[in-house]
């Protein structure tokens, strides 16, 4: 079994004395069926488990303003089904199937007997657009799920905690990582680049060694994504969004990374595609990636709407978007041009994983930083290079402090770490350390006065 630290927040929520019912949202095949299935199991003497979309007859049960109602329907529906005031789990798997369900989770707060958990794969994109009332706003707890990050892929390759701790304690004190450890760490990197961190390709991965089994599990999940997107998408969209999909690789391979709808299509333009990338989004198969104005704090308010980068949530799925024989490129060292393309989108990996929205900064002088991120209640620029060349736009923003007002920066890559004049240089798989803001640290230092 993989451990995943969602774990942690479901059991922070069962111990919570004001439960909400939860949601998780997650890409499809990230592992929320398991995890919550496993979870109830045991921290619950009865669990309830409802699969809507295998088990449609089961919507007919939510078609009542009472929870008493809905326990009696879901009663005689399912044989052996038990429910115990304070010790019953009732899971509604891929909830975007019964918009009654979605609205039910506010009569379950109020009525308070029971804990509710439910998943959903394409909330937002499934239903939703014309139904805004089936959503109880205030009355449901909502979690963001993703696949395995690359710490959840060091413990699901054995890698225990003393040797994590270790690299987190180099990270903190800015010392180099033993050689051994350092080595050990890249080349298990270079495979979590070629596997990603969806569960079900994760255990090919571990049960196999064989990067054919893998790269074959890979493409059957996106032809599942792809068959969603004919099943849920607006007919006059369908074709489109499976356009924009397909054009991400070669929007990668380019200098200028801004998506470009021309790439898409000739003659593509943004008014045609409207809302493609958005059901993408929605459904959590990519994340955008906007440009600034300025690398400045909030970073949102500096966003520019229309200029962004796309990049796919997990590293797997545009593995699988490539050619089989890419892999052994990765593992041989033998990218080329492409490298580039792949260390930012691992980075974009690990801060989609980190919860984190993605922005970057690129001025037509040439002047542009990869990513940006808030920590510790400034803004930081992250460079990833693919080798160790020096990164101009860094020194020259970094000097500029009268104009930019920025004073850390951060450049991963094929490197151990070090630190010179406010440039951290850390090795790329020190990724998944970097944070946004520690949300603990953040409220003991705010009083507000009403």
């Amino acid at each position: 079994m993989l451990k995943r630290k969602i774990e942690i927040e479901l059991l922070k929520w069962k111990n919570s004395s004001n439960r909400y019912p939860l949601v998780i949202k997650g890409i499809r095949q990230c592992g929320k069926t398991f995890i919550v299935r496993d979870f109830a199991n045991k921290n619950y003497k009865n669990v309830v488990y409802i699969n809507f979309m295998l088990e449609a007859d089961k919507k007919l049960a939510f078609r009542s303003n009472s929870v008493d109602d809905i326990i009696l329907n879901l009663s005689a529906m399912i044989r052996g089904a038990s429910f115990e005031k304070d010790n019953t789990c009732i899971i509604l798997d891929e909830i975007q199937e019964c918009l009654e369900a979605r609205s039910a989770l506010k009569l379950f707060k109020l009525d308070g007997r029971f804990d509710v958990i439910a998943t959903g794969s394409l909330l937002g994109v499934s239903g939703y657009k014309d139904n805004n009332n089936s959503i109880p706003v205030g009355y449901e707890k909502i979690i963001n799920m993703y696949p395995l990050d690359f710490e959840e892929f060091l413990w699901a390759n054995g890698i225990n905690d003393a040797v994590i701790d270790k690299i987190k304690d180099c990270y903190k004190r800015r010392e180099k990582v033993p050689s051994g450890i350092h080595n050990a760490l890249m080349q298990l990197l270079y495979r979590y680049i070629i596997v990603g961190g969806l569960p079900n390709i994760v255990n090919i991965y571990l049960e196999t060694k064989s990067v054919s089994n893998v790269y074959n599990a890979q493409q059957n999940i996106i032809d599942e994504y792809k068959d969603d997107m004919v099943k849920y998408a607006e007919n006059n969209d369908k074709t489109k969004i499976r356009e924009c999909f397909d054009a991400i690789p070669k929007q990668l391979a380019r200098e200028n990374k801004k998506y470009q709808y021309s790439l898409v299509r000739k003659g593509g333009r943004s008014s045609q595609y409207l809302g493609c990338l958005q059901w993408l989004e929605d459904a959590g198969i990519i994340q955008r990636c906007y440009n600034t104005k300025t690398p400045e704090l909030p970073l949102d308010g500096a966003a520019i709407n229309d200029c962004f980068k796309v990049y796919v949530t997990d590293i797997g799925i545009l593995m699988g978007m490539l050619e089989f024989g890419t892999q052994a490129d990765i593992l041989n060292g033998n990218l080329y041009g492409y490298k580039g393309a792949i260390y930012e989108s691992l980075m974009a990996d690990f801060l989609c994983k980190l919860n984190c929205k993605l922005y970057y900064f690129k001025k037509e002088s040439g002047l542009e930083i990869d990513f940006l991120i808030r920590d510790k209640g400034e803004c930081v620029l992250i460079e990833v290079k693919s080798n160790k060349g020096r990164s101009k736009s860094i020194n020259t923003v970094l000097s500029n402090k009268e104009k930019y007002h920025i004073n850390r920066a951060i450049k991963l890559g094929n490197y151990n770490v070090g630190e010179n004049e406010g440039v951290l240089t850390i090795p790329i798989y020190m990724g998944f350390l970097l944070r946004q803001d520690d949300i603990d640290a953040m409220l003991y230092d705010i009083n507000i006065e009403l």
